[in-house]
């Protein structure tokens, strides 16, 4: 995954807090800028993760949920102790343990993550949000400043048909922890230990399928993982093939919009980005065939 540049906003905040928490944030470095912002501190030895303005509520309930997923039998990137939450240029920041060198998981090991996660008791101690995946997309193509008028009629009105194709199901009944962007990236395994899970922004209350799509998705419309791997992650999770439910094009295509959206909100700023949004959409429009090829951001 390509990380955006971060900003001379984003190393202020990050100086700023690091500051107020008595760390060194000499040389720091960007490694990733998603929903975060993500530096690792060298001298430090610790990660900074930099939330939007206005998400302290989102940022603490994070901390709490590595906690309890540790707790439960999931190996999670945990909090450094005794490194409170501070707020820099009204952005929450927290402070978490640096993972070694490392590798993404396989299809298989991520089927095996998610079979356990999905299997846990919902926490009674944190309150997690139920899972809204119509309205992240969204906000996302409606905070997207660089997208045509046309464009965005046109994925506001595929997402408002989606939207209605799933009130029709049961994907919006479920009532399981799901972890909201489950890709191999987001387990990672040390060179000497287990898969060791990250980014809990997204932790809600869900329907599994929302955890499983991304991979049925990379094999069926991008051929990203072959027949055997995806087979291995079917297996790992127990069997259930998602692919094989009713509604699989529907979430399938919502996950595709939400990656085309996630992309446009960074075209204002990067023209490699606006450059891949108007990709994204001719593929979505049927102007490109199966498989496609996108690149990350």
């Amino acid at each position: 995954m390509t990380a955006t540049p971060s900003t001379s906003d984003d190393l202020e905040a990050l100086q700023r807090a690091a500051l107020q928490a008595g760390l060194d944030a000499t040389d720091a470095r960007l490694l990733r800028n998603g929903t975060n912002a993500v530096f690792l501190l060298p001298n430090a030895n610790v990660v900074a993760r930099l939330g939007r303005p206005g998400t302290a509520d989102n940022a603490i309930r994070q901390v709490e949920i590595a906690s309890w997923l540790s707790a439960n039998g999931i190996d999670a990137n945990l909090p450094i102790e005794g490194l409170d939450l501070v707020t820099a240029a009204g952005r929450p920041v927290t402070w978490w343990t640096p993972i070694p060198t490392h590798r993404h998981a396989t299809p298989a090991e991520l089927g095996t993550m998610l079979r356990k996660l999905h299997d846990l008791p919902v926490p009674s101690t944190i309150d997690l949000p139920d899972l809204d995946m119509v309205e992240h997309v969204a906000d996302r193509i409606g905070s997207a400043q660089a997208l045509l008028a046309s464009d965005r009629d046109w994925l506001q009105g595929r997402l408002a048909n989606l939207d209605a194709d799933l009130a029709a199901t049961e994907v919006l009944e479920a009532r399981n922890v799901v972890h909201g962007d489950a890709w191999q990236g987001n387990l990672v395994v040390p060179d000497d230990g287990s898969p060791i899970l990250l980014d809990f922004d997204n932790i809600s209350i869900g329907h599994p399928a929302w955890d499983l799509i991304p991979l049925a998705v990379d094999h069926e419309d991008f051929a990203r993982i072959d027949n055997e791997d995806y087979s291995a992650f079917v297996t790992a999770y127990g069997g259930y093939d998602v692919r094989e439910a009713p509604w699989f094009r529907a979430l399938a295509d919502l996950q595709e919009l939400r990656w085309t959206a996630y992309v446009a909100v960074k075209a204002a700023h990067n023209a490699d980005a606006a450059a891949e949004v108007s990709h994204r959409l001719a593929c979505l429009r049927g102007e490109v065939p199966r498989p496609w090829s996108w690149t990350a951001f």
